[in-house]
């Protein structure tokens, strides 16, 4: 394949803004070095077929978008909780395309022309990385004075500082004008709340894939069992799984922590994680939706999953209707638990 044989001989480079609002010398760089890969990553095997797919289309898509008329771009939003993995997929991204990667911080841009001037000394065959969009900078500017006769409590809660970089600034280079300021180029938004995003900023055309990234599901799990344990199975792996399906689901940082820390025992690895599981439940901190249906509880630990589209579609994202229909299913998980984690001696696993 094109993309591995590159790889193997081109090293990538890691770009930042300096602040010094320099419009000739706008970046400083250092060598690109994260072992971050898809093979590594605990994503559902679906959704890594998706990505892997959409990234090898659009890097092989040159006579494509100029027979179609568009700019060679491509905009990806992740979201998702604290611990996801939305930075260990971007640099899987750009392991796998073997891209440059430029790691823009608004909050250190001066105002529009500058941001100009920084994006398009930015080179073809690169991945733009724009962390935390919706707490990095104001990008609602033609819309402060409903901000300031109706300032949102969440906006002020939430730390986010107010910034010198317009939305229109921004929108003239993802799908305007400027746009079309080099080639192959992919820009990547974050955030921890995808309804805080301004929705003209991620509509089709700007933010093209939005990728949700949640608690581990049963097959993410069993990954990063595998890898830091080096276990195919282990007697417990029914416990986490009845723990996933009860909200008890953690993210992978959370997973990958508890077993790095005892990588030198499995059993005790494993007892961990169903404790942290069974105390996400009892505290009713857990990620999850919870949907009342007349007298049935559906309870949905939100996975990791893939919704093309604009952002009318997202509360049809997949994994909408894939919840577990229990009644009372914090109740089933204890019932299950015990049944499931007793010793040959008859003490349970907490």
């Amino acid at each position: 394949m094109k993309i591995n044989i590159e790889c193997a001989s081109r090293e990538r480079i890691l770009f930042t803004n300096n602040g010094h609002a320099s419009y000739e010398l706008g970046w400083v760089s250092v060598p690109f070095r994260h072992p971050s890969a898809f093979q590594t990553l605990a994503l559902e095997p679906e959704l890594k077929k998706q990505i892997m797919d959409d990234l090898t289309a659009f890097s092989n898509g040159k006579e494509f978008y100029h027979r179609v008329g568009r700019a060679w771009i491509r905009g990806y939003l992740l979201y998702g909780v604290p611990g996801s993995g939305k930075s260990s997929l971007t640099a899987a991204m750009v392991n796998y395309l073997c891209y440059d990667v430029y790691d823009l911080e608004l909050t250190k841009v001066t105002d529009n022309s500058e941001l100009r001037a920084l994006l398009i000394q930015t080179t073809n065959r690169s991945i733009i990385v724009i962390d935390d969009i919706d707490c990095s900078v104001d990008l609602t500017a033609d819309r402060m004075w409903k901000k300031r006769s109706h300032p949102s409590r969440k906006h002020k809660e939430s730390g986010c500082k107010n910034g010198r970089v317009t939305l229109s600034g921004l929108l003239t280079f993802t799908d305007g004008l400027w746009s079309c300021s080099g080639e192959e180029k992919i820009i990547v938004f974050t955030t921890y709340h995808r309804e805080n995003v301004d929705p003209a900023l991620v509509r089709c055309g700007r933010m093209d894939v939005h990728v949700s990234l949640g608690t581990c599901g049963m097959h993410a799990f069993k990954f990063l069992a595998k890898n830091y344990l080096v276990v195919d199975c282990h007697g417990l792996f029914d416990v986490v799984e009845s723990s996933i399906m009860s909200g008890g689901g953690l993210t992978p940082a959370q997973i990958g922590e508890v077993l790095l820390r005892n990588r030198g025992d499995v059993d005790i690895a494993m007892k961990e994680v169903v404790a942290a599981m069974r105390r996400m439940i009892l505290g009713g901190g857990s990620q999850r939706e919870v949907i009342d249906c007349d007298d049935m509880t559906v309870v949905r630990s939100p996975e990791s999953v893939l919704v093309t589209g604009s952002p009318e579609n997202w509360d049809s994202s997949p994994g909408k209707n894939g919840g577990k229909k229990r009644s009372n299913s914090k109740v089933y998980f204890f019932l299950r638990l015990r049944s499931l984690t007793k010793s040959d001696s008859g003490r349970r696993v907490v």
